[in-house]
């Protein structure tokens, strides 16, 4: 299995049509054809259901397809990290976050970083935990800023000295948007809008006293833009942490929870991991700027 036919394979799952992907490739369509035949008969799956105009991937293509992603963003992570390694400091520093305003604190790191180093580039992906936690375990992100507690014996970390607070976000016209907070029986009989972190977090539970069998959950999400569009259209109530979403001059309020509940933030990064310059000189400055906070 080679990594220019992952890319193959990847570029018909993007395009979704042999002639467009060979086209893009700059491959004949028989060569690119060939090319997936033979990977389908080295694993002895079928990948592809190919039809008239369109292809599309069995479950088991759907499956490759992920794990394609995988070795080749690592692939070519690591052949940008040779071409800069060295004594020189630039290059790509990817990181997972959680929905947090504590984001903010690392794009600051980050801008001072680039005004000093222009070939520092930096990446950021959102996520929930178990996807977050995933990509870092197989070496897809340098770090992750995680929400809530972490696993320390797993990886190295650095806490932030500040916590944010959970909330209800709502429209202006609810029932409960006139409180000043909100209390966990005031939401038991409600439509709620959940995020999966929320419904993995015991304590976060335990704050409703009463189990998730006997609340209304409306619905679910993992980004909260999509959960505010969900309360702006009056779907419910969105369990959210505070400052995510800017309610001013929208038809949206933000209620904290009483008893306030807040929740930390800490990066980690793997152990013994070997960091890129980029990175060593991103975790060195992020330290520096804790401290300055702290």
């Amino acid at each position: 299995m080679e990594l220019r036919v992952l890319e193959y394979f990847l570029a018909v799952a993007r395009e979704q049509n042999i002639s467009r992907a060979a086209e893009h490739l700059h491959l004949t369509q028989p060569t690119l054809s060939r090319q997936l035949k033979d990977l389908e008969e080295e694993f002895g799956k079928v990948l592809f259901i190919r039809g008239k105009r369109r292809i599309t991937l069995t479950e088991d293509g759907l499956y490759f397809r992920k794990r394609a992603e995988e070795i080749v963003s690592l692939a070519h992570r690591t052949e940008e990290e040779m071409k800069h390694s060295g004594d020189a400091v630039a290059g790509d520093i990817y990181i997972g976050a959680g929905e947090t305003d504590a984001v903010r604190h690392i794009a600051r790191v980050v801008a001072g970083l680039q005004r000093e180093y222009g070939g520092i580039h930096f990446h950021v992906v959102s996520g929930d935990r178990a996807d977050l936690t995933e990509r870092l375990d197989k070496g897809l992100f340098d770090f992750c800023l995680l929400i809530g507690d972490v696993n320390r014996s797993k990886y190295e970390y650095l806490s932030l000295p500040f916590r944010d607070r959970w909330g209800v976000l709502m429209r202006k016209d609810a029932p409960l948007a006139g409180s000043e907070t909100v209390r966990p029986e005031d939401l038991w009989d409600k439509p709620l809008i959940l995020s999966r972190q929320a419904l993995d977090n015991a304590s976060f539970l335990k704050w409703f006293g009463k189990p998730v069998s006997e609340l209304h959950v409306a619905a679910t999400y993992n980004l909260v833009i999509n959960a505010s569009v969900m309360a702006s259209e009056g779907m419910g109530y969105v369990l959210a942490l505070d400052r995510l979403i800017n309610t001013a001059g929208s038809d949206l309020v933000f209620v904290p929870f009483e008893p306030e509940q807040t929740v930390g933030m800490t990066l980690v990064w793997k152990k013994y991991q070997t960091q890129s310059r980029a990175a060593e000189k991103f975790l060195e400055a992020f330290a520096a700027y804790r401290e300055t906070i702290g």
